[in-house]
């Protein structure tokens, strides 16, 4: 079994009476382009997480948000100048955003319950999430202007529904849904309808669905029974393949916006959970950054706004 907690909306009050836990975050829909910068979390000396980013080589690194408060679940917007990301910086989980260069940081959800896990559709003008409303029960997918106006629900029903992804082109939302007993990879039209399942495993699966960007492909987590692992599958769920064997628990797949690498995190176990690179093939794993760190999953940055 995997040694990890999910951060899905149901374990936020266990996050919030233990806030040393080992949580983690999403992966996003990867628009086409030439590889900009990783965004990740990263536990900083006084053990908060905060958003940083780096080079895909590890050089340049720089922190973007300070403070006591969690913050992780980083997602690009598809021009590259906005970070938006999940934050309990304001005493409950909500989306927040900022410049690519950590300025202009503001709120943009308040759900009431918490939000986690952004995602910016293709067009840049909106935000789908998941979370919980008040004190209910199951998470829930939601979209939201990227303002924060035009809240609604995409999904209602009592199956837990996480890490919404956009396609590229935007027709599409891949996610994590236990409305058959296990979690499994769905998709649904971005307005909601349709659903229908892509995976049929069996096993649980998780962090993350995240498309390449030709949008032929879906790189996810499945748990194994030594760890996750990475998978890929084709965009109607044909054709999976396992595309990492540890050691330790991999989860949180982020394709590079060329299309030939795949970053991840891999946890070795308390302390030690680095993010990871890969080409797309499963070839050449190794750490973004030396050393034994605490990461969370990472999203890539298309290239055309800036360093």
């Amino acid at each position: 079994m995997s040694k990890r907690i999910i951060l899905t909306t149901a374990s936020i009050a266990a996050f919030v009476s233990v806030v040393a836990g080992a949580l983690v975050s999403p992966a996003h829909a990867t628009y086409p382009g030439d590889v900009g910068r990783l965004a990740f979390g990263m536990r900083d000396s006084a053990n908060n997480a905060q958003i940083f980013t780096a080079r895909p080589n590890g050089a340049g690194m720089h922190q973007l948000t300070t403070g006591s408060g969690f913050n992780a679940c980083a997602a690009y917007s598809p021009d590259g100048k906005q970070i938006a990301f999940c934050s309990g910086r304001s005493g409950a989980f909500e989306i927040w955003a900022m410049k690519q260069n950590g300025q202009n940081l503001h709120q943009v959800t308040n759900l009431g319950g918490s939000a986690l896990f952004p995602d910016y559709s293709p067009d840049g003008s909106k935000i789908v999430f998941s979370g919980t409303e008040g004190n209910a029960q199951s998470d829930q997918i939601y979209l939201v202007n990227s303002d924060g106006t035009g809240f609604k629900a995409l999904t209602e029903d009592a199956s837990n529904n996480d890490y919404p992804a956009y396609s590229p082109d935007g027709s599409k939302i891949a996610y994590i849904s236990d409305r058959t007993g296990v979690a499994q990879v769905w998709v649904m039209n971005s307005d909601g309808s349709n659903p229908k399942q892509l995976s049929f495993s069996g096993a649980t699966e998780g962090q993350l669905p995240d498309w390449s960007p030709d949008g032929t492909k879906i790189a996810y987590e499945q748990d194994a029974s030594d760890g996750g692992r990475i998978w890929v599958m084709n965009s109607d769920g044909g054709n999976p393949v396992q595309l990492t064997n540890g050691p330790g628990d991999d989860f949180g797949a982020a394709w590079s916006p060329d299309g030939t690498q795949i970053a991840f995190v891999r946890n070795h176990g308390p302390g030690d959970r680095p993010v990871m690179v890969m080409n797309a093939d499963g070839s050449d794993q190794h750490q973004l950054l030396p050393g034994n760190w605490t990461g969370f999953v990472p999203a890539w940055q298309p290239l055309g706004a800036g360093d």
